[in-house]
């Protein structure tokens, strides 16, 4: 705590141009040598691909050249490659191509052509296949290619409206999928098939399909085949939670591995995404759990026996994308908690080595903000979770003023904070700003009934738990509620302007990141992936349109009052800059004190060092002059 200083003016070594430093993780894997590890790494808006030798204690290099960027462009992104047999196969950004390049060096040589996106490729057994997702003007399939890119690629699997992780059997002859179709979103409803193949001919085509899990009521995540070729391991939310399931192949038995109230998915924003790996020989899964915002890894033998934890007293609080070595009893993974930055690792159960680090994790952990798991009652009965991440040093109770506050609503609005690190969480925190972030009615990671209570009540549920959170840093002595913000980006953007018009002289200001504020122009113009979404959130049209009118923020723009911070990518292709420039004009017509900031050559989400670097110095100056000096 900086007793010299003001609550919200304190001097942070998380300075606007030092938030540009930062590496971002999007995933990691092992070669089928055991030996070498691939991950994607990016920084100022290129990804790049880097490689270590686990054998050896050589410092990691780059393997893909500075004028390719390794980026997937299918929805979300996600999926951008897969290593097999020494050969990494990426998707690159500007091309949508999947290009191929050797683990020893050279220079990566395209595999298929130039036209559509590509994503989640699969190299098959015997290295001569690729599957992979593909899209091309808005029409889905899983897609196959020689793995050489001699041949022009073939429609493997088609018929639904999107695909996911398509996986080869150990054999070749199988390869499973999930898929799902509007209106619907994969984690409302998807189907789980496995295809066999006919490999008798030039190129390997679907002989019979089987849907063996899934339905319209049911997710499915992430099935991975063990390398025995016995099981299809799978994850599903059949029972409310989601468990990892077991389809035996020889007798299409079903079991559940895993139990309790935990996750082990989560919401398939992206693809390639991965909570599940198997061991070598397939007699062990590796598994992530999460329970209540934190995330561990367990592993669990398959024919019985109790999961053993692997993260216990490390400290991490947080890992995505395991992956498992082919050779030895080693995983991978990226790992984080709420002062400890992300981590490339590798762990075999003697030792956690490692690999990258995203930051120079120059700063004590003394000095940064700590996450502690709060809850607070809804409106009505019903109980409302978040994460609590205090000042260094503020200990609430005590004499003399409270600090300023940021509540903060998350995007999607189909998602979870959770307890990973956060750098603007620390940005502000670390300046002396209470941080609270709320995973409202309709968030993941507490079941499916929770996730599903925002059906139809998106800008009710999500307004008033944020609400509530402003209530509850006031009843709990927290923070001044004179100086309460709230702040989102993308469907959290949505919530904040909703949250002000709806509940004036609650929050002192707001801060808007690429925020909807139009429904109507959202179900119209937003990308495949969602086009459907509002559907579920709203209410279909024409039917709902009132409600859709209702609960547009443009059509009572006059109720907001405070002070307002809107940033915006140029090139958003989610939500448009139409959305953001409708609610600038309706502020500026009526004098409200507002900030607009369009940055060009940014979609939804910032990922160039000059953006970054604009924001935080703009955020930074709206809090300090509405907040602090209010």
């Amino acid at each position: 705590m900086n007793a010299s200083y003001p609550f919200g003016l304190w001097p942070s070594p998380f300075t606007p141009r030092a938030m540009t430093t930062a590496l971002r993780f999007d995933d990691v894997q092992w070669d089928s040598d055991g030996r070498h590890v691939v991950w994607l790494e990016s920084r100022d808006g290129r990804g790049s691909l880097w490689c270590a030798d686990t054998a050896t204690d050589e410092a990691p290099r780059e393997l893909t050249p500075g004028d390719l960027s390794v980026r997937g462009r299918v929805g979300y992104g996600g999926g951008e490659f897969s290593v097999s047999g020494g050969t990494v196969f990426f998707a690159e950004a500007s091309s949508g191509r999947l290009f191929r390049q050797s683990l020893a060096g050279g220079r990566p040589r395209p595999v298929t052509p130039a036209f559509g996106a590509a994503a989640a490729p699969a190299c098959s057994p015997d290295g001569r296949w690729l599957l992979f997702v593909h899209t091309y003007e808005d029409e889905d399939c899983v897609a196959l290619v020689d793995a050489e890119g001699r041949q022009w690629p073939q429609r493997l699997l088609t018929g639904h409206d999107f695909y996911m992780w398509p996986v080869w059997h150990p054999s070749g002859d199988q390869v499973a999928c999930v898929a799902w179709d509007h209106p619907r979103m994969p984690w409302d409803g998807s189907l789980l098939y496995l295809a066999r193949l006919d490999r008798s001919g030039p190129t390997p085509v679907v002989q019979a399909v089987e849907q063996i899990a899934g339905g319209p009521a049911t997710s499915i995540f992430q099935p991975a085949f063990s390398p025995d070729g016995r099981f299809l391991a799978y994850v599903s939310d059949a029972d409310g939670w989601w468990h990892i399931y077991l389809h035996d192949l020889a007798t299409a038995a079903q079991r559940r591995l895993t139990s309790g109230a935990a996750e082990h998915g989560q919401p398939a924003w992206a693809q390639g995404m991965r909570t599940l790996a198997w061991s070598r020989g397939g007699h062990r899964i590796y598994y992530l759990r999460n329970e209540g915002g934190q995330r561990r890894v367990f592993v669990q033998p398959v024919d019985g026996g109790p999961a053993q934890s692997l993260s216990d007293g490390e400290g991490y609080t947080w890992f995505v994308q395991p992956a498992a070595s082919a050779t030895a009893d080693a995983v991978v993974g990226i790992a984080s908690a709420p002062t400890i930055p992300p981590r490339v690792l590798v762990a075999d159960g003697q030792r956690t080595r490692v690999l990258r680090r995203s930051a120079g994790e120059l700063i004590p952990a003394a000095q940064l903000a700590g996450a502690l798991p709060v809850t607070w009652p809804a409106p009505g009965t019903e109980t409302v979770y978040g994460i609590l991440y205090l000042p260094p040093g503020y200990v609430p109770g005590g004499p003399g003023p409270r600090p300023p506050a940021i509540v903060r609503v998350h995007g999607g609005p189909t998602g979870q904070a959770v307890l990973s690190y956060g750098t603007e969480v620390q940005f502000l925190a670390t300046r002396g700003y209470v941080v609270l972030e709320v995973n409202f009615r309709g968030s993941t990671g507490y079941g499916r009934t929770y996730a599903q209570a925002l059906r139809e009540q998106w800008g009710v549920l999500d307004v008033a738990d944020a609400v509530a959170a402003a209530r509850y840093l006031d009843s709990a002595g927290i923070a001044d509620p004179e100086r309460i913000v709230v702040m989102g980006g993308s469907s959290g953007g949505y919530t904040v302007l909703e949250a002000l018009s709806q509940a004036p002289g609650v929050f002192r200001a707001g801060v808007c990141l690429y925020a909807v504020t139009d429904l109507f122009s959202l179900a119209a113009e937003t990308h495949k992936f969602e086009a459907h979404y509002t559907d579920w959130l709203v209410g279909p049209l024409p039917a709902a349109a009132a409600r859709y009118r209702e609960r547009s923020p443009l059509f009572h723009a006059e109720k907001i009052n405070a002070p307002l911070a809107i940033f915006q990518g140029e090139e958003d292709r989610v939500v448009p800059p139409a959305q953001a420039e409708a609610i600038v004009a309706a502020l500026r017509r009526r004098g409200v004190p507002h900030v607009y900031h369009l940055f060009p050559g940014e979609g939804h989400g910032w990922r160039r060092a000059e953006t970054i670097e604009r924001y935080y110095t703009a955020l930074e100056a709206f809090l300090r002059q509405y907040v602090v000096f209010a």
